[in-house]
């Protein structure tokens, strides 16, 4: 249990959050959500003791086990993985040292004997003669091979190491856990046994994550850090997001009586409440929203973008026709005899175990790379625009943000060029800022302003919610759902590919697996699963 008691943040005149009181209890996973630079990592931080408050303070349950996500991935090259592991149950790892440090002295006294009897009983009531056993199934578990254990943590990968310090938090079960964004780097497959492991997650755990299926199918609360004020509500991010937009409505439709407000809240509830019971998450928290209070849900105070792509022209009946695309990188293939033709209405999400591949097609699709053989065909009436992985060439000048969209637009108008930057939460002086010194979130926003001036019918994205919020990413999800043109896309967001692709191409090296599908069918596709062995052997 962690309990937050007058809790104050201040940075000279800034006020991130205070008079914050909160209670945190066991048996609940607590996501906490709020726009870049809210708090939320310096919440957790405070939590952990890492910063000291301006004001108030944390207190733990008598006796209890805090343990912390590392971010810093270098802190532990010295020792080896498995080690690395152990040291995430910091009494049980003293116990240990002390232990081996006792044993190993020449001069073993009488009272060095007492002193390994009390270690020993200690050591004993930790489990630790199972300690190694269960640290080296956690990171398997996290998908470290048995190889690696024994390896010193600085000739892993950072990839490795993002694993191996996710598996020293979750090491010895504490009593209460702090996970910021813990999902990064993670393949989907051990994202979901860490799903999994949290859904049925006995004690206390607060996570930052970005990824909103990630937080639907573990937390049972939600953490609102806005507006130097921190509210926690029941439920988890798409029923806090839902209900939030519903009480929102409902304040601005202002002739509606407050017994029908009332009732459509309820209906709401059992009709979330019910979704969730048929849900995958294995837990016993299904119940809780229907003991919700309807006056928890209350309108958000968060601002989205208005993401809004309009085609200029409708697409035609040819899209885009792709035949024996091949293309290989320093020796190495990336993918091969990739062909299939873009049926008007086509969402298509592109996977590959290699990340790079997605990224090379999408260079090629869209002329700025050439493939090693096959042949690209756009249809003549398509305008697409094109999200690339790496913007940063597009922001190498000292042009002001208006200035730089301007290059984009035939109306370079200051009124016009400032509605498009204000859609995307550029407001004010904020528009003559330089475009070298924004943010990796602000230079998403811009490319999306440029990309909605150029009225395409055909949206080329690769990993579009790089760097964005939570608003930002909900509010480009919404609109996808709702584009009327053609979008091809790769995305490390579940519920964004969930919700938009309707069709799904698999790259590898030897071959292509292309389903109409939505996607949490095609992962779990036996035929799927045997398709992509044989073109992996």
């Amino acid at each position: 249990m962690i309990t937050v008691s007058n809790l104050e943040v201040q940075y000279g005149k800034r006020v991130l959050f205070k008079d914050i009181n909160l209670k945190f209890t066991p048996g609940n996973c607590y996501g906490v959500i709020g726009a870049n630079g809210a708090g939320k990592s310096t919440f957790l931080k405070v939590l952990s003791g890492e910063v000291t408050p301006s004001r108030g303070n944390v207190a733990f349950g008598p006796g209890e086990r805090l343990s912390v996500l590392k971010q810093d991935h270098f802190a532990y090259d010295g020792f080896t993985v498995l080690d690395t592991v152990l040291m995430g149950h910091q009494p049980l790892w003293e116990t240990m040292k002390e232990k081996e440090a006792l044993y190993a002295k020449p001069d073993f006294s009488e009272e060095d004997g007492l002193r390994a009897g009390e270690l020993e009983e200690r050591f004993a009531e930790m489990q630790g003669w199972n300690a190694e056993s269960d640290a080296a199934n956690l990171l398997s578990s996290l998908g470290v091979r048995e190889a690696l254990h024994g390896q010193l943590m600085r000739d892993l990968s950072a990839k490795e190491k993002v694993r191996v310090l996710l598996a020293q938090a979750l090491f010895g079960k504490p009593d209460n856990l702090l996970l910021d964004e813990p999902t990064n780097d993670l393949d989907r497959t051990t994202i979901a046994w860490l799903e999994n492991y949290l859904s049925n997650y006995e004690n206390t755990v607060l996570v930052v994550s970005h990824d909103r299926h990630f937080l639907d199918s573990v937390c049972t609360h939600t953490v609102d850090i806005d507006y130097s004020d921190i509210n926690l509500f029941s439920g988890n991010y798409s029923f806090w997001y839902e209900s939030s937009q519903l009480a929102l409505r409902q304040q601005q439709n202002q002739n509606k009586k407050a017994e029908e407000k009332k009732k459509e809240l309820l209906e709401f509830i059992q009709r979330f409440s019910a979704n969730v019971a048929k849900s995958k998450q294995t837990t016993s928290r299904r119940k809780m929203l229907e003991r919700l209070n309807i006056e928890e849900i209350k309108p958000s105070m968060r601002k989205y973008p208005g993401i809004i792509f309009q085609p200029e022209r409708e697409a035609g009946t040819k899209i885009l026709g792709v035949d024996e695309l091949s293309k290989t990188v320093n020796g190495e293939r990336l993918f091969s005899d990739v062909s299939f033709t873009v049926e008007k209405g086509d969402k298509i999400a592109f996977l590959a175990r290699d990340p790079r591949a997605v990224s090379a097609l999408f260079d090629i699709l869209v002329g700025d790379d050439k493939a090693d053989s096959g042949v690209v065909e756009w249809g003549t009436t398509i305008n697409y625009a094109y999200l690339p992985l790496n913007n940063a060439p597009w922001f190498e000048s000292q042009l002001s943000i208006v200035d730089w969209l301007a290059q984009f637009s035939s109306d370079t108008s200051e009124l016009y060029l400032r509605g498009y930057l204000g859609k995307m939460l550029f407001s004010g002086e904020e528009i003559y800022k330089k475009v070298s010194v924004l943010s990796g979130g602000e230079k998403v926003r811009c490319m999306v302003a440029k990309m909605m001036i150029q009225q395409p019918n055909t949206l080329v994205l690769d990993s579009p919610t790089n760097h964005l919020d939570l608003e930002s990413i909900q509010a480009f999800n919404n609109s996808l759902i709702n584009f009327k043109g053609n979008v091809l896309m790769s995305s490390h967001d579940h519920e964004f590919v969930n919700t938009v692709a309707n069709r799904i191409i698999e790259l590898t090296p030897n071959g292509m697996v292309d389903r109409y599908m939505e996607y949490d069918d095609y992962i779990t596709d036996e035929v799927v699963a045997r398709r992509l062995e044989a073109l992996w052997a």
